[in-house]
């Protein structure tokens, strides 16, 4: 700091050298002072806090909703009379494994250690089923507030309410999530599982766009969307998982969305021609290729809960065309696995190209058979799958003595799931993290390595959702991972765990988790993966999540929410928030 002394010999206060320091220490205090407010960190609002709405806030703001203000629990509350005396436990306990039933309650998502909350003293609050491990059901992570939006107007005044005081929100639709987006502790949720509405129109045209089109609202389903495109002779790309509980028109389209057939129709982003978003304004706007194009291209893969709250998406369907399946089980020995899986990466980039899909399990706990394959080769008939199949199938056979195997053919996809996948049992109120990445194609020519990292893996899921349709759509038609356009395949490992873990013991489980990203890594250094099915320990998430479309997406980011209402684990913008994503970093 430069000081400039005047003389003034006959100043009544003093010397000259008084007055400088006078002036020194107020410059001081002063700069002190607005330093100090500066720098102070900009935190949301959460419950508990004086800042906290008053009841006649609430009141003021269910007054101009549909429906009454919600207040969510963990589902599991029921067994504890004294948290929730008008809870069903026999309910609880007989659906707490189904998705839909999980997906109908505020409170729930789908891997309830979500649920939970560690207080960076290492303590754990959490509402667990199994009452008799004697501790305390609490909220944990669940918001203690909510709208139960029925409308966009709901929507809306949801979202301007937040914005008014300042509130950490949370987007909510089914709770499938792996990286803990659509719950916080203390925050404010807006529950759009139940804007549901489908329709189908063969001549919705958005200002040019192609016909045939499915509506889908954002409560909607995977199972109803599937039902109402096949009841007007269509297909659409959705969401495989047992029930279909995952939302049509939430985060699984926002992050990009994958499907058996996606190597033949495209990734779900792919197939979005229009939707509907609330901004952090309020406003409830459309966008597609011709308005507000720019929000249209950051959302379709940008990420759930980080632009607004989507309430509608309109999806290209397909002609319903044959497919054929072909599925193997057997108990493998671990001595013929390496062989096995190694045909198995040999064969698969041709039939990436042809557009096949197929599911690969290896080692799931509780699953019939320790090792799954199923093959969906879109328009093929069964002669050709046989072909096409026959030496890889007769190898296992050779080499594995249990080996089952059936070659089924279906006059559509809905068949095909209904088969598989309607029947199965649920796979959902399970403790569960994932590490995963995107297998390019040129991590195929190196079968060696890539086997060997596979046999590293268990469990094993090596999904070949990618390829094909995929490959052929330029990597900058939407802000999903360019790295899908360049992938044959995705692949998990998992950990899975009880209930009632303490911290130290979820830390060895952290440590697992973190060991096979590292090897994951070492597939392709510096690649990327699926930000819907991914770690919560990945070092460079911008990159690993978004490539290089990251800077994009953050400008579009800034320029709909500059306040950072809509704040995620891991989204684009969260590196501007602390690690709670509650206080803004100065």
């Amino acid at each position: 700091m430069a000081v400039f002394t005047y003389t003034t010999p006959t100043h009544p206060h003093g010397s000259e050298y008084e007055v400088s320091l006078l002036v020194m220490k107020s410059v001081w205090w002063l700069a002190l002072l607005v330093s100090g407010v500066l720098s102070k960190p900009r935190c949301r609002c959460l419950h508990g806090q004086r800042c906290w709405p008053t009841e006649y806030d609430f009141a003021q703001l269910e007054s101009t909703l549909s429906q009454p203000l919600i207040y969510p629990v963990p589902p599991e509350s029921a067994c504890y009379p004294e948290s929730n005396p008008s809870g069903n436990c026999t309910e609880v306990r007989t659906n707490t494994f189904t998705g839909t039933w999980r997906s109908d309650q505020a409170g729930a998502m789908q891997a309830p250690n979500f649920e939970t909350f560690i207080f960076p003293n290492g303590t754990i609050e959490a509402c667990y089923l199994n009452t008799n491990l004697g501790i305390p059901c609490e909220q944990g992570s669940v918001p203690t507030i909510g709208v139960d939006a029925r409308t966009v107007e709901d929507v809306q005044a949801a979202v301007k309410f937040a914005a008014d005081h300042d509130l950490r929100v949370v987007v909510h639709n089914t709770g499938h999530d792996y990286l803990g987006r659509s719950t916080a502790r203390g925050a404010f949720m807006i529950w759009t599982h139940h804007l549901k509405n489908i329709t189908a129109s063969p001549s919705f045209i958005p200002e040019g766009a192609p016909e045939n089109e499915t509506y889908n609202e954002a409560g909607v389903q995977w199972y109803e969307a599937y039902d109402a495109a096949h009841a007007n002779g269509r297909v659409i790309v959705g969401g495989i998982t047992p029930g279909a509980s995952v939302g049509a028109a939430g985060g699984w389209m926002q992050g990009g969305g994958h499907s058996v057939i996606s190597p033949q129709h495209g990734l779900g982003v792919d197939n979005v021609v229009q939707f509907e978003i609330v901004t952090a304004s309020g406003e409830n706007l459309k966008a597609n290729s011709y308005l507000n194009s720019d929000l249209f291209w950051a959302v379709r893969g940008g990420g759930g809960g980080t632009y607004g709250v989507v309430t509608s998406v309109t999806y290209r369907t397909h002609d319903i065309s044959p497919l054929t399946a072909t599925s193997v089980f057997c108990n493998i020995s671990s001595a013929v696995t390496k062989d096995v899986l190694t045909e198995y990466v040999k064969l698969w980039p041709g039939l990436s190209d042809a557009g096949w899909g197929a599911y690969l399990y290896l080692g799931m706990p509780g699953a019939v058979a320790n090792f799954t394959i199923l093959f969906a080769a879109p328009d093929v008939s069964l002669a050709d799958a046989n072909v096409t199949l026959a030496p890889f199938l007769d190898f296992v056979r050779n080499v594995q003595e249990d080996v089952v195997t059936q070659m089924i053919p279906f006059d559509g996809f809905n068949s095909f799931y209904q088969a598989f996948f309607g029947s199965l049992d649920p796979q959902e109120g399970i403790n569960e993290e994932l590490v995963t990445r995107l297998v390019s194609r040129e991590t195929f020519d190196d079968h060696e390595h890539l086997v060997d990292v596979m046999m590293s893996m268990r469990p094993l899921l090596f999904f070949n959702v990618a390829g094909g349709k995929v490959s052929q759509i330029h990597p900058d038609s939407a802000g999903v991972n360019p790295a899908w356009r360049n992938a044959n395949a995705l692949m998990y490992s998992a950990a899975m765990w009880e209930e009632g873990v303490t911290v130290d013991e979820y830390r060895v489980i952290q440590e697992k988790l973190k060991n096979d990203l590292a090897v994951l890594e070492s597939l392709a250094p510096g690649g990327g993966t699926y930000l819907n099915e991914a770690s919560m320990y990945e070092p460079n998430p911008q990159h690993t999540f978004f490539g290089d479309h990251y800077e994009r997406l953050k400008c579009i980011k800034d320029t709909y929410d500059p306040t950072g209402l809509f704040i995620v684990a891991s989204g684009v913008g969260s590196e501007d928030w602390d690690s709670s994503l509650n206080c803004r970093r100065t």
